[in-house]
């Protein structure tokens, strides 16, 4: 069955997947085989029981990467994944606009590059003060934002088309004017519910609060996790790291937003 587009929780109103979570919760040998734990799949309600069985569930398995799950008692794409397999989950693996399937071609290379800050922790480097350039900053700022808008400058230039992105090193500045150059913008709510509304070639970004946040390039989505390549971090995913890097990120931690420039 496939994953249905919305968090589904307590009440919720659809008694087919109701039934069809219900059994194959039942099928994990941890709760079929409890008899205080089974659920009733003649019973097409999702309540108390069911939401603490999910939560068990949740505790007792781990995402694709190994990482442990949100024990909220609630089914969103990445308990869907575990308990339906990864085809009942959104899966893109490429963009067919030419212009992003080409900022996520940039972006590759970059990373194949092991681009990295010269002097480490310092923002600065050949690299990493060409991506703060193109939006008319000097070597010593973040420049995660000015990654993502090198990388689009350059996959407009060979394509010989206009780069629609916003010129900015701010994060918040970029979520803030994206609508204004014909971008889509999708809430960190509405794509935690529903990954399918994800796609390769977006940015997201993150809001950490002070002003501060951190963006990236979506290179492929997996249900409710996103394979991204992302400037200013490394491997343990914060917003003022050393390099260019691929992450693998679940959906839930971005909590401000998509943009999508598709339309352009």
């Amino acid at each position: 069955m496939q994953y249905p587009g919305h968090l589904i929780k307590v009440g919720e109103p659809d008694a087919a997947i109701v039934k069809a979570l219900k059994i194959q919760l039942n099928r994990d040998p941890g709760i079929g085989n409890d008899p205080k734990l089974t659920l009733d799949e003649s019973n097409d309600q999702f309540g108390p029981k069911m939401r603490q069985v999910i939560k068990l569930f949740q505790a007792r398995h781990v995402d694709s990467q190994g990482r442990p799950l949100k024990q909220d008692g609630e089914v969103g794409a990445i308990t869907w994944a575990l308990l339906f397999g990864a085809q009942a989950v959104p899966q893109q693996a490429a963009s067919t606009i030419p212009l992003l399937n080409q900022l996520i071609q940039v972006a590759r290379g970059e990373e194949a590059r092991q681009v990295r800050e010269v002097p480490p922790d310092s923002n600065r480097g050949t690299d990493v003060e060409r991506y703060l350039a193109s939006v008319g900053l000097g070597g010593g700022f973040s420049w995660c934002c000015a990654f993502t808008y090198w990388c689009f400058k350059t996959a407009a230039e060979q394509l010989h088309r206009g780069n629609p992105m916003f010129k900015t090193g701010g994060c918040l500045k970029h979520w803030q004017m994206a609508e204004s150059q014909g971008a889509r913008r999708i809430l960190a709510a509405a794509a935690q519910g529903n990954p399918g509304l994800l796609q390769p070639g977006m940015l997201f970004i993150m809001d950490h609060g002070g002003g501060l946040g951190h963006t990236g390039i979506i290179e492929s989505v997996s249900g409710g996790l996103l394979t991204t390549i992302e400037g200013n971090t490394d491997a343990s995913r914060t917003r003022e790291g050393g390099g260019v890097y691929r992450l693998v990120r679940k959906v839930g931690e971005i909590n401000k937003g998509y943009i999508d420039y598709g339309p352009c």
